[in-house]
């Protein structure tokens, strides 16, 4: 498996093209913008995309929902409580950033346990919610795909509809933690860490 991250978007979000090396099937995971880019990231390393997976529905997640989809014709995946926000600005917070952003709708609605294979790869999915109701982790690979619930030394806010602060930090310890402290930590914003520098580390939890 090969994860590559781009930085993107006004507010400098991760977006993560991840592929199995042997079959070149791949998964992107959260475009918060430049979807140009990131379609080209995609051709340069020869990947076939089958999914579009939003960790949550917000702005910086999904701008570039569009563009990525229709340069690749991948099924758009969200947990069923997140599904919602694609279509409303108001709860996608792009109302709040200077335009009304609506996204093209999921093909894929997931839930706590469901699974996307890349490739050779399984992808377990982990409903992580207190950033968003709708928040999900993908687990698999020895790595763990945490959106704005976990950054490095930090937690995402809760200050946002359907956002909750107990609840982010009972996803942490329930979800994310038990993931073993060697597996490594892709957020949405900002550096890679790991699940053991986390538990030692990390002052929000």
């Amino acid at each position: 498996m090969k994860v590559k991250c781009l930085t993107v978007g006004v507010i400098a979000s991760n977006c993560y093209l991840v592929w199995c090396e042997e079959t070149k099937e791949a998964m992107v995971i959260d475009r918060g913008g430049e979807g140009k880019r990131i379609l080209n990231e995609v051709a340069k390393e020869g990947l076939l995309v089958k999914y579009i997976v939003n960790t949550h529905g917000h702005m910086d997640h999904i701008a570039a929902n569009a563009v990525v989809k229709e340069g690749t014709d991948a099924k758009l995946v969200i947990h069923v409580e997140d599904e919602p926000l694609l279509s409303d600005p108001e709860k996608n917070l792009s109302l709040y950033m200077g335009r009304k952003y609506c996204s093209p709708p999921a093909d894929l609605i997931i839930r706590e346990g469901d699974e996307l294979t890349v490739g050779k790869q399984v992808f377990s999915v982990l409903h992580t919610p207190g950033h968003t109701k709708g928040s999900i982790s993908l687990k698999g690979g020895g790595v763990i795909f945490s959106g704005d619930t976990l950054f490095a030394d930090s937690v995402g806010r809760t200050d946002f509809p359907g956002g909750s602060y107990q609840e982010l930090v009972d996803s942490i310890k329930n979800k994310i933690l038990p993931c073993g402290d060697d597996v490594i930590v892709y957020p949405g914003h900002g550096p890679a860490t790991n699940v053991g520098h986390e538990r030692v580390h990390n002052p929000f939890f």
